[in-house]
């Protein structure tokens, strides 16, 4: 009988990790900003079908990057946990952070399982709060750990650079218009220094509000709306509503 095959644990992770960022750095990226009403998610997604920006619950959205049938997994079980969790306790008992460790156990059981692969996904929870230093963003890696995010945060093939670009720019209290500019002028630069052209259509677009009067923060932005912002109208940095409010049942 031949002898089997040895890898060592610290090889056979480091093999795993690899495989699972080979297939985020695939994807395009997203990036998350806060502004002085909220936090802002900015999507390279020219698809009106396969979201990668969700909301989750009341103050709560979700992003990710990655093979999209896994992150679309977690995403429907993160909205059963909140769903749950809001009726059998209360509405403001569902947080980010709790969300962010239910994702962070699934992500890590399954990345140190050697029956089956790891997900090749990164996420971005964030949760909306009365003002700017109550807003949490946390990133999970395809490993489940938690990354505690401040201003600014990106995820995707391009993560590095657009995240340099981001911390150098970004600063507190920029309006809604101003961290949309920032948010896509960080997704057209390539990793050759260039930079090309994103149209309203070629991305996808969503805020957690903190100015809504309803309890749901979530809201996309779309259409003529999302025009005007990227063309800097006059009066576009307003909170008006969007066409889509939400999509938690989804």
């Amino acid at each position: 009988m031949s002898t089997p095959f040895y890898v060592s644990p610290q090889q056979a992770m480091a093999d795993r990790a690899e495989y699972a960022r080979k297939g985020i750095a695939r994807g395009r990226s997203v990036v998350v900003l806060q502004y002085n009403d909220g936090v802002i998610f900015v999507a390279e997604n020219p698809s009106r079908a396969l979201h990668k920006v969700s909301e989750i619950y009341d103050r709560i959205a979700f992003a990710a990057v990655g093979k999209y049938n896994e992150f679309e997994t977690l995403r429907i079980g993160g909205v059963r946990y909140a769903d749950l969790r809001g009726y059998t306790y209360d509405r403001e008992d569902v947080t980010a952070r709790g969300l962010a460790n239910v994702y962070a156990q699934t992500l890590g059981t399954i990345f140190s399982s050697a029956g089956e692969k790891p997900y090749e996904v990164e996420l971005i929870v964030a949760e909306v709060g009365a003002g700017p230093e109550d807003d949490q963003i946390y990133r999970l890696p395809h490993d489940g750990s938690i990354v505690d995010e401040h201003g600014s945060v990106a995820v995707g093939g391009n993560a590095d650079q657009i995240s340099s670009y981001l911390g150098q720019r970004h600063r507190d209290g920029m309006s809604l218009a101003e961290a949309l500019k920032l948010a896509v002028e960080s997704l057209t630069r390539d990793t050759n220094g260039g930079e090309r052209t994103l149209t309203a259509e070629q991305l996808e677009v969503a805020v957690l509000d903190r100015t809504r009067p309803q309890q749901r923060k979530f809201k996309r932005l779309l259409g003529s709306q999302l025009t005007r912002l990227l063309e800097g109208a006059e009066g576009a940095g307003g909170a008006e509503e969007s066409e889509d409010g939400g999509d938690a049942g989804s």
